[in-house]
């Protein structure tokens, strides 16, 4: 795979950890404010946004360690 490919899937992955950090300050909001079922809602946002940034590391790595195409 390309280094643009490469590339790209670290971008991705570098936007869904911004979105896990805006996500995970809403939680802290909701906690703040004691809204525990809002708080349930976004922890579960927080486990699937975790999930994509974990699969476009993975996808990062794999293409990094590809031979390279000729």
């Amino acid at each position: 795979m390309s280094g643009n490919e490469t590339e790209a899937a670290l971008g991705r992955a570098e936007e869904l950890l911004e979105r896990l950090k805006a996500t995970r300050d809403e939680l802290e909001r909701l906690a703040a404010a004691e809204n525990a079922e809002a708080a349930v809602d976004v922890l579960a946002e927080l486990a699937e946004l975790a999930k994509e940034v974990e699969s476009e590391l993975t996808k990062a790595r794999a293409r990094a360690d590809a031979p390279p195409q000729l």
